[in-house]
């Protein structure tokens, strides 16, 4: 007799779905690797799927350049042939870096970020007080309201007066201007280990959590080097390590320019690094020293870390290293700031990063 035999039914669809999700996690990576050059990444992509297969029968690399091209992800140079990643492939790297570092963290409610501190905010909290002239007439509390007049005159005859009177609070919701120092000189990838593309990620997901849930705040995004700069956050993929020397007084500097510009009581600094200061700029010309804690450059470095603890503007240092000398050199660093420093390995730097940010905001708020 002749019988059936029955397998689980895999639609083709499912099949290229399952291959492309695969193929784009890996290509993201590797675009970030390669500073966002997209032809090099399909180069590595490719060798990678020769090696361990990725890719199916049914779909392949070039099938997955033409899905790319469709959805939006890369756009094509009709003169040269070669490709270029679109704003819509960098939106998608903020989003992945804040899902995977931010993503397993506990959910902190909507909106701006809270403070211990009640007055006429944007948005109800929790506790009640007495009506006060100018409460808006939405935030009294009807129920709690109606139960003092029954209470304060009797259920006799209802009769509601000023003094019965209860309203919800508002909470007030604090606005920050947070910079964000990178560290892109060389030794970001010496040794074989890649530092900056951690960096990047932490930088993409902060940006990413402020754009969409802290609508109100501000972040700018230095980079530092011989020199320091200003980036635009949409750059941040394309960012990638020079043969540079660490010139951290220039970030610090630049830093506290922008900060001066924002209107917000809350300021802070946030800056990335795994080494010493060894560059600064005297008048014109360069000053370097690799060799060890050079007593000039780290006395100039103190002297804008004692700066900007009197302007209130908090530095937390994360260190990407846990060398002696450099935690005694940031050990003084701190102190001078009365700020914060981390010693991070590179896997938990994020959430060390997110962690802080939500504990400086409400640590700095002033009225």
């Amino acid at each position: 007799m002749q019988g059936y035999r029955f397998t689980d039914f895999v639609p083709e669809d499912t099949v290229r779905e399952g291959t492309y999700d695969s193929l784009w996690n890996i290509y993201k990576e590797l675009l970030l690797i390669t500073a966002g050059d997209p032809n090099e990444a399909l180069s590595w992509l490719t060798n990678l799927d020769k090696q361990y297969h990725i890719s199916t029968k049914n779909y392949g690399i070039g099938d997955f350049i033409d899905d790319l091209k469709k959805k939006g992800y890369l756009s094509e140079n009709p003169e040269n042939g070669k490709l270029k990643i679109t704003a819509k492939t960098e939106s998608d790297f903020r989003k992945s870096a804040l899902e995977e570092i931010f993503g397993k963290l506990r959910k902190s409610g909507s909106g701006n970020h809270k403070t211990f501190v009640n007055g006429q905010g944007d948005e109800k909290g929790v506790d009640l007080r007495d009506f006060q002239f100018g409460d808006s007439p939405d935030n009294i509390s009807m129920t709690n309201s109606i139960r003092n007049a029954q209470i304060n005159h009797g259920t006799g005859e209802f009769m509601l007066t000023e003094g019965d009177l209860e309203v919800v609070d508002n909470e007030y919701r604090t606005q920050t201007s947070t910079v964000l120092m990178i560290d892109i000189s060389h030794s970001m990838i010496l040794y074989g280990e890649d530092r900056i593309t951690p960096a990047k990620k932490v930088a993409m997901a902060l940006s990413e959590l402020i754009l969409k849930k802290y609508k109100k705040d501000t972040l700018d995004v230095i980079v530092f080097g011989n020199d320091a700069w200003q980036i635009e956050i949409k750059d941040l993929p394309y960012l990638s390590v020079g043969p540079y020397h660490t010139n951290t007084v220039a970030g610090l500097e630049l830093a506290m320019d922008i900060l001066r510009k924002r209107k917000n009581h809350n300021k802070q600094i946030f800056m990335i690094t795994d080494g010493k200061p060894t560059c600064m700029k005297v008048g014109v010309k360069y000053y370097k020293n690799s060799f060890g804690l050079d007593p000039k450059i780290i006395k100039q470095t103190l002297n804008l870390a004692a700066s900007c603890r009197k302007l209130n503007i908090p530095i937390t240092t994360f260190m990407i290293a846990s060398d002696p000398y450099l935690k005694q050199f940031v050990k003084e660093f701190t102190a001078a700031n009365n700020g914060n420093a981390y010693y991070s390995d590179l896997k938990g730097l994020g959430n060390i990063v997110f962690e802080d940010f939500k504990k400086n905001r409400r640590k700095n708020y002033r009225w």
